[in-house]
């Protein structure tokens, strides 16, 4: 019997096929939009997590001022000394390793190219603290980092500008007219939303970096290592204190540093992409009623439409919950039909909008199933009215109608 009745709503509905593709349309749109943007959400917090992962696990950053500026407009926070890294070395439980960072931008030139990247100045640590691998050459000595020696460790878009492809392990580069020996390349890590391309470094010695660029012996970062054995917050506090008492900040004074957690940061950032797409996904999902009434429109239409025919099929013997039953399968067949096209536009557009925002593609089949049943749930929903007003007609008064 239901198939039956699935064969006549399917002719009743090719018969009238541009009517029945902007009934539709809203399903259409609705399912394609909440796909779509559940997908792009997802991804686009699964690149965030990505991003957070490339710095490390267990890692801390120690920075002075507020924030990542100096904030308040008020002086500059004094930058850190070699002293506060042994001190946070040696005084703090439940660290691995402390690698002190400075920063500058300076143009590395090569065999007549030339490219603006940043120089980091730091110690062999920073490879303890957050393991990155090379895929060519060596890390500097002990010897060579208590020397200062001109000795660096390229990133790979430093090495695809300059050498073209070719091999620069054993090559001298300059930077900023000083010479240093490559001595390794680093692997790839990629692109971080919130602070460039990770890949974009030239790696130093800190002691070559502060004689030769800096010019002074201040530290602007530390990344601290810390045991996954030991309670991230406790650690923090502990660094808290050690540095408000070596920086003199007492009493309610407000620290002239922070400390950025790498796993807190992956968590705030995966918190707000969460919430937009699920504002992003609620707005979208107000087309799906709108289609829903869409249908609701056009099956009355045809009741009305049809109504000789319902008077006929009722005069020769039909049933109510028949006619209910073929109506209420028009409705979730046209809601279905849209729920599927909506899902091939869906895919399309993750396909075509994910390279631009650099995210990977990614197939939820979850989230398609579910959009599915709820397409098929709403022919259900928005259908049964028309067809419980088909299926309550009066046989003597439906073969009347003109």
């Amino acid at each position: 019997m239901f198939g039956t009745t699935l064969i006549l709503a399917i002719r009743s509905i090719s018969r009238h096929k541009l009517r029945s593709f902007l009934t539709t349309l809203g399903i259409i749109i609705g399912v394609a939009a909440v796909v779509a943007m559940v997908t792009l959400g997802k991804a686009t917090t699964k690149a965030a997590q990505d991003q957070v992962a490339s710095l490390g696990t267990n890692i801390l950053q120690i920075r002075p001022g507020q924030g990542f500026g100096r904030g308040g407009g008020g002086p500059r926070p004094p930058d850190f000394e070699e002293a506060d890294v042994e001190a946070v070395r040696e005084q703090v439980e439940g660290i691995t390793a402390v690698a002190p960072q400075a920063s500058t931008t300076a143009t590395a030139i090569y065999n007549g190219a030339n490219w603006s990247t940043t120089i980091n100045g730091t110690t062999a640590a920073f490879f303890q603290v957050q393991p990155w691998p090379l895929v060519q050459g060596r890390l500097w000595t002990t010897a060579e980092e208590q020397a200062g020696k001109g000795v660096c460790i390229i990133g790979n878009t430093v090495r695809t500008n300059l050498y073209r492809g070719g091999s620069a392990v054993g090559t001298r580069l300059r930077v900023n007219g000083i010479s240093c020996d490559v001595i390794g390349v680093l692997s790839t890590r990629g692109q971080a939303g919130f602070g460039g391309d990770q890949d974009d470094v030239v790696i130093m010695p800190i002691k070559q970096v502060q004689r030769r660029f800096t010019g002074n012996r201040d530290i602007r970062l530390m990344l601290v290592g810390t045991d996954p054995s030991y309670d991230s917050q406790q650690v923090q506090n502990s660094i808290s204190s050690l540095l408000r008492e070596r920086r003199n900040i007492t009493g309610g004074k407000q620290d002239d540093f922070n400390i950025f957690d790498t796993a807190q940061i992956s968590a705030t950032l995966t918190g707000v992409t969460t919430l937009l797409t699920q504002i992003v996904t609620a707005v979208a999902g107000i087309s799906l009623v709108v289609g829903g009434i869409g249908i609701m429109n056009i099956m009355l239409v045809s009741v009305t439409e049809r109504t000789r025919e319902i008077g006929i099929r009722l005069a020769i013997g039909a049933v109510a919950s028949e006619v209910l039953l073929q109506f209420l399968t028009e409705a979730v067949v046209l809601s279905c039909l849209g729920g599927l096209i909506g899902l091939l536009l869906a895919q399309g557009v993750v396909a075509g909008l994910a390279p631009v925002m650099q995210v990977q593609w990614m197939f939820d089949p979850q989230i398609n199933i579910i959009a599915f049943l709820i397409s098929a749930l709403i022919g259900i929903v928005f259908g049964y009215f028309p067809a419980r007003r088909a299926a309550s007609l009066n046989p003597i008064d439906a073969l009347r109608h003109e």
